[in-house]
């Protein structure tokens, strides 16, 4: 295979412009530009979060080479002043052999060996194996008419783009090619956060990771893999560098006289094995039943009620958040910025090889959140707050459901129950209520308002409560049971609401005045 399709040159980075402007554009033009880069435009996020850690490998990869061990003083220089264009330019040119898309001997985040292997080269599978929102095999997606049989062919570009997506948020399970099985990506089941700067260059400033090793190196800076590496026992990443260009997955796209992309080889990939000391830099961990665990995308929840996860804990037991989160707020601090950090939180859901859902979510917090223990504590509690609400009126309408059938009080009863109001709207009515709230409760905790942040709260919850209650007794319908039904548990949704109600002013008698 001749050298084809260079990344450096070519257009295929997705971009968002100062102006606006969405286009399409190569590694050196990025770079050459990237004062004037909003930010990346990929619309897949398993893809988008690939992307950003690609340049964030490159970036560290530069400064490293070129700058030997740098510190944080040297990234709140390069954050106020720029990125050296002229040290980005010269190392993607230094390795401008390793960003070839097609190639003999180092065909770009691919395993040129696939194309000789007995077990893989007369062994072709369709594009689509790669793309995470393509049927392919036994799981088909809606609106998708993909065949395995005679995939349509698409441009380096979307293959490439497709590949680097599916390298990191791939989850784990057969291959039966090599192996048997093999171990997911370093992103799957993962909702990764980026912290996002005022443009590109800012954004990969704020994430960018500590300089470490000299041998935590990306995958373009590695002997091309053979099969004694695909085959072995896991292996620990070295670093950052490793984790974000990690081959998780062997592939070898076949190109088609016309350029494109339609079959490829495919095995398993050299395999990373978990450590339990070095999580991955953009993943944050909640409290599980026994212990932390990886916080993702769950069917029908917003994002903002695993806010707590995203902030620090005092002892480590109820969150740990992602890394990148702390090298924002400590390069924040040393630049004396206190406005709000905008973050993108995006990736893909799945439960074991079973592909769920995949969500972009866009949010804003307060710096003092990301460092100060006691005030992230304070918003924990308000969480909380909300969900144990919910849970309360989620129990009476369960109770007033059942109401409405045969043996009320039987286990299969409300488990109808339960089934019919969380086919309903009330829990996402209640929640989009409370958030609309949560911008001006984050504000009223960073500035240690108790009482403001308190009474806000409270008024809004106690609003979410009755526009949910008000769905709950719509679904219910108004016929004799539904009504007598709502009367028996009418009181107890009154005492729930109780404590959210303001205080009522204490008035005298004329008698008490005049006394």
């Amino acid at each position: 295979m001749s050298p084809g399709f260079n990344l450096l040159d070519e257009p295929w980075l997705p971009v968002r412009m100062a102006d606006g402007q969405v286009k399409d554009v190569g590694l050196l033009e990025l770079f050459d530009q990237i004062k004037q880069v909003s930010s990346l435009a990929e619309t897949s996020p398993p893809s988008l979060v690939a992307q950003y850690r690609l340049l964030l490998a490159i970036t560290h990869r530069t400064l490293t080479t070129e700058h030997g061990p740098w510190t944080e003083a040297h990234r709140a220089k390069w954050f106020r002043e720029g990125l050296p264009q002229g040290v980005v330019q010269a190392y993607l040119n230094k390795w401008h052999d390793r960003f070839w898309l097609f190639h003999p001997e180092h065909p770009f985040m691919q395993v040129a060996a696939l194309a000789a292997l007995p077990e893989t080269k007369d062994k072709l599978k369709p594009w689509t194996q790669i793309s995470l929102a393509s049927a392919n095999g036994n799981t088909p997606v809606v609106f998708d008419h993909s065949s395995d049989d005679a995939p349509r062919a698409v441009q380096p570009s979307v293959a490439l783009r497709e590949l680097l997506g599916f390298l990191q948020f791939t989850p784990g399970g057969l291959v039966q090619t090599l192996r048997v099985s093999d171990k997911a990506g370093p992103l799957s089941n993962t909702a990764a956060v980026v912290p996002v700067g005022a443009n590109l260059q800012q954004t990969l400033l704020l994430a960018l990771h500590p300089c470490g090793a000299n041998s935590d190196l990306p995958a373009w800076e590695r002997d091309a893999p053979q099969r004694h590496e695909l085959v072995a026992e896991p292996a620990l990443p070295t670093g950052a560098n490793d984790r974000y260009t990690r081959l998780s997955r062997a592939v070898l796209f076949q190109r088609t006289p016309a350029g494109h992309v339609q079959w490829l080889h495919f095995a398993v990939g050299m395999a990373m094995a978990d450590d339990l000391n070095a999580a991955d830099p953009m993943a944050s961990f909640r409290a599980g039943k026994d212990t932390l665990v990886r916080v993702t995308f769950t069917e029908g929840k917003a994002f903002w009620r695993d806010l707590p996860a995203l902030v620090p804990d005092a002892e480590g037991k109820l969150s740990k958040p992602a890394t990148v989160l702390g090298l924002a707020a400590n390069l924040r601090l040393m630049l004396g910025d206190d406005s709000d950090q905008p973050l993108l939180v995006a990736g893909l859901a799945s439960d074991q090889a079973k592909l769920l859902r995949w969500r972009c979510e866009q949010m804003a917090l307060p710096p003092a959140l990301l460092s100060d223990t006691r005030l992230a504590g304070f918003l924990r509690d308000k969480v909380r707050q909300a969900e144990g609400l919910h849970d309360r009126i989620r129990f009476l309408g369960v109770s007033m459901f059942a109401e409405t059938m045969p043996d009320p009080d039987s286990k299969d009863t409300r488990a109808r129950a339960r089934a019919l109001l969380d086919g309903g709207a009330a829990t996402s009515v209640f929640f989009a209520h409370a958030e609309r709230a949560l911008p001006q409760l984050l504000q009223h905790i960073a500035h240690t308002d108790a009482e403001a942040a308190e009474n806000h709260w409270s008024a809004h919850l106690l609003e979410a409560a009755q526009a949910s209650w008000k769905v709950l007794v719509q679904q219910l319908g108004r016929t004799p049971q539904a009504i007598r039904a709502e009367a028996r548990v009418w009181p107890r949704f009154q005492g729930v609401l109780r404590e959210f109600r303001p205080a009522s002013p204490i008035t005298q008698s004329p008698e008490e005045a005049q006394a």
